[in-house]
């Protein structure tokens, strides 16, 4: 059973990708926020949230890949059959 993502248990979740660019938005946010703050804590929470930002950003585009490879191969996601790949 998957919590957020779509799967034959939860048919109104979301694909990986669409999660991930939320995430980002949220670190995005957060990081407006802590930018004018010099104390080296926050500068360090800073650097780090970057470093983030970028690997979220890369597994986005790993995960619209995936979504490509699988629309290009077996077509649209269709919720009532079968999965695409795997099994159920």
């Amino acid at each position: 059973m998957t919590h957020f993502l779509v799967s034959d248990s939860n048919p109104d979740g979301s694909r990986l990708e669409d999660i991930l660019r939320v995430i980002r938005n949220d670190i995005l946010t957060r990081c407006t926020k802590i930018n004018e703050d010099l104390r080296p804590e926050a500068q360090q929470v800073l650097q780090n949230n970057i470093k983030v930002l970028d690997l979220i950003s890369q597994s986005i585009a790993l995960a619209e890949n995936s979504t490509h490879i699988l629309d290009k191969a077996f077509g649209p996601a269709d919720d009532s059959g079968p999965p695409r790949i795997g099994t159920e």
